[in-house]
């Protein structure tokens, strides 16, 4: 069926039920994956971690054809698999606690072999003074070669994509769910645009819709894929505090934008600087934190 691991794991990792700890069972079983695929459903029954009804609809798609055709039509499509094995796998990523066992990008994959990237996110709601801090540090970061990673999210996300484009740098979008799944949907032509001469980054096919869980997990891929993050604005209990508080397990840099006390959009900055966060007043102050590079 198939002639090598990666081939194995990238049609594994289309199985319903196959989550990461599924996926890191079988290696345990067998590290070639081979013998998954030839073992009798009792057997293998036994060994994994599903309820019936998931090794139900685990094991129908482990045997499949629909998706070993689905697989083979994304180089039509301009989409590159990367598997965890594979030489342009990110990095940093491999360090990260569950790290993808597969990738799916969409546009210019040589920016994944950037050292310099670094994250930005923030809230859903900028205000005038959080717009105006992304365009004091956006575009010295971009002059600097650094790429901009953020989660395709409308507000400070959306805003940190645009500005990296306009000042001709390069930008990552890590999003939930599939290619063929924009969300939102009001960012399509965005992604279209990332698609293009820059990159839109998911660790799932590209016919899953995003859910909700999917969104926490994009987050830590975020944060794992840079050498730092920057938070723009965000609330106390927000998605941008989880990418932030990832990126401190992670072992990674965390710059804060600090903002007035009575706006809420500051309370999750200024808490973050409270909690040790570099404070950050401009791009230099980003810069000699990473003077070695």
């Amino acid at each position: 069926m198939y002639s090598s691991v990666r081939e194995r794991l990238i049609h594994l990792h289309h199985c319903r039920g196959a989550g990461w700890k599924t996926i890191h069972r079988l290696l345990e079983i067998d590290p070639t994956f081979s013998s998954v695929f030839t073992l009798p459903s009792s057997a293998l029954r036994t060994r994994l971690p599903l309820s019936s009804q998931q090794y139900t609809q685990f094991f129908q798609d482990l045997h499949s054809p629909h998706i070993e055709s689905m697989i083979k039509t994304y180089k039509d499509k301009n989409i590159h698999v990367i598997t965890i094995f594979d030489s342009d796998y990110p990095p940093l990523l491999k360090h990260i606690y569950e790290p993808p066992w597969v990738l799916y990008a969409k546009g210019n994959i040589r920016l994944l072999s950037s050292f310099k990237m670094i994250s930005i996110v923030g809230t859903r709601h900028p205000t005038k003074e959080g717009i105006q801090s992304l365009r004091q540090l956006v575009p010295p970061l971009v002059a600097n070669d650094w790429v901009i990673v953020s989660g395709l999210a409308i507000g400070i996300d959306t805003l940190a994509h645009e500005m990296a484009i306009e000042n001709g740098g390069h930008t990552i979008a890590i999003i939930a769910g599939g290619f063929e799944h924009i969300y939102p949907r009001q960012n399509k032509r965005l992604a279209d645009q990332l698609m293009g001469g820059h990159l839109i980054l998911s660790e799932h096919p590209p016919h899953v819709r995003p859910q909700k869980w999917h969104f926490p997990l994009r987050n830590r891929i975020i944060s794992g894929i840079s050498l730092g993050t920057i938070v723009v604005q965000a609330k106390e209990r927000s998605g941008s505090l989880i990418t932030a508080l990832l990126a401190l397990e992670q072992g990674r840099e965390v710059f804060a934008v600090p903002g007035p006390i009575f706006l809420e959009q500051s309370k999750g900055p200024n808490m973050l600087i409270q909690q040790g966060a570099k404070l950050v007043h401009s791009a230099n102050d980003i810069f000699e934190e990473f003077s070695y590079i």
